[in-house]
């Protein structure tokens, strides 16, 4: 008879057994579990509640039910559940009576929520670290890009020349907020659930305090209803990581076509590609594919909570047991995607000859040419116009010539049939390099401007990561 059947005359049905029961995937917080076994019964102990005899007894058998689930010495059940009454159930079994009084002022609806709260601490803590590392990644390959010249696009066109270096710390942004999020989470989540039982707390003289201090909390839950039907930080974890996924996808997208033979504006390592079973000439970018493709796994997890939570009562639902499967999903894939982009990030190089090539298309300098007017006096709109019919110019010397024309080949005697205010000395040095040297606004593309966006990285990340030392 289960732990809790005192009051029923029927064994449950097995296949109802193996449906109720979440022992197959919860296992793996048994570290946590026993965590919080072990403060619990220490502040039992401390409030008089229990014996220190009594303490010492269940604190070792719970440490040796630890030791043989790590030595894989324990099978799991249908039968036994979850990990919490698979846990007790072995420790009665182990020392008897004295393992019957572990419960004594806790529910399993608060121990749930303090096993998924250290989980999700602890992942958080590890994911932060992997973005941490892959901010550093991003860092050194902006040093490494910050003169490279490339092209930037807007709906998928040529739009402005812009640095490598200054793509790289774009999503070095990204990915800060991602690590800033995470650090938002953490310290709304950073509160201990444990002794508010069932759902109205416990006549029991407990010290709640005692235990939140224990297991590393800043402080216990302030309301007991709340504090086993809140999970409000598993979908701020979950959205967390789908904000996160996405940044990984966008990149992923940009690195699948800028590997393309119509691009070939990168090489990505060999080890981070695979081959084609029928096509022996193929490099494919499956590593960046399947990145961009689980990013809709995590997504999946975030809206499978939400429909979860948008119907349940107060205060404690079996629904709830739905949402362990998705954060093991969703930490595990947002880990394991940070940890691979990053290796496929710093073994990627970018192939300039080829991205030069592409400097000479779509008019890239058409912008700085018509802030330069607007420099000389010319209102902007008026600039813009003007610039245009200079691209349009260009277009039709190349269809009568069948050559390549760009703004910087125009003629006085082309520019002056444009406009009669127009010559090549009054509009300057507009080659490619010329403009994005020029454009050093704070937050611009220019290779000075990029040098001091990540040297301000760099100090920021410093701090990032001493604050977890």
């Amino acid at each position: 008879m289960a732990l809790w059947g005192g009051r029923f005359q029927k064994e449950m049905d097995q296949m109802v057994k193996e449906f109720n029961a979440s022992i197959f995937f919860d296992q793996r917080m048994y570290n946590e579990d026993i965590d919080g076994s072990v403060a619990h019964v220490k502040m039992l102990s401390k409030c008089g509640i229990v014996s220190n005899e009594e303490r010492d007894q269940i604190i070792a058998g719970l440490e040796n039910i630890r030791k043989e689930i790590q030595d894989g010495e324990i099978q799991f059940r249908a039968e036994d559940e979850d990990i919490h009454m698979g846990i007790e159930s072995r420790l009665i079994e182990e020392i008897g009576d004295v393992g019957k009084k572990l419960h004594t002022a806790r529910s399993r609806n608060d121990q749930v929520q303090v096993d998924v709260r250290l989980y999700v601490k602890r992942r958080i803590l590890e994911i932060r670290e992997q973005l941490i590392h892959l901010e550093n990644v991003i860092l050194r390959q902006a040093e490494k890009y910050q003169d490279a010249v490339t092209v930037g696009f807007t709906h998928i066109q040529h739009a402005q020349p812009i640095t490598v270096g200054f793509i790289f710390m774009a999503y070095f942004q990204m990915f800060k907020r991602d690590i800033e999020r995470l650090d938002d989470c953490l310290e709304r989540m950073d509160l201990c659930p444990l002794g508010s039982c069932a759902l109205a707390g416990t006549t029991l003289p407990i010290d709640r305090h005692m235990t939140a201090e224990e297991l590393g909390f800043r402080a216990p839950t302030e309301n007991a209803m709340d504090s086993v039907s809140d999970r409000d930080y598993e979908l701020e974890f979950l959205s967390a990581a789908s904000i996160s996924m996405m940044h990984i996808s966008r990149w992923a997208e940009e690195f699948a076509w800028w590997n393309s033979s119509e691009f070939s504006f990168l090489e990505i390592d060999d080890s981070y590609c695979t081959g084609s079973s029928i096509m022996p000439q193929k490099k494919n970018p499956d590593m960046a594919e399947l990145l961009r493709g689980k990013s809709g796994r995590v997504y999946g997890d975030l809206m499978q909570l939400l429909t979860v939570m948008k119907g349940t009562p107060l205060a404690y639902n079996k629904d709830f047991q739905e949402d362990k499967e998705g954060i093991f999903d969703a930490a595990d894939t947002w880990f394991s995607c940070v940890r691979i982009f990053s290796g496929m990030l710093e073994k990627t190089e970018f192939r300039m000859d080829q991205i030069q090539k592409h400097l000479k298309q779509g008019f890239l300098n058409a912008t700085d040419v018509a802030e330069h007017l607007a420099k000389q006096g010319i209102p902007f709109r008026e600039a813009h116009n003007i610039v245009g019919r200079m691209v349009r110019c260009c277009e039709d010397k190349m269809k009568e010539t069948g050559k390549d024309c760009q703004l910087e080949d125009l003629t006085d005697e082309d520019l002056s049939q444009v406009d009669s205010r127009l010559s090549k000395e009054m509009l300057g040095d507009i080659r490619i390099e010329a403009c994005v040297g020029a454009r050093n606004s704070f937050g611009g593309t220019s290779p000075s401007e990029v040098r001091r966006q990540i040297q301000a990285g760099k100090r920021w990340l410093d701090e990032a990561e001493a604050d977890y030392e």
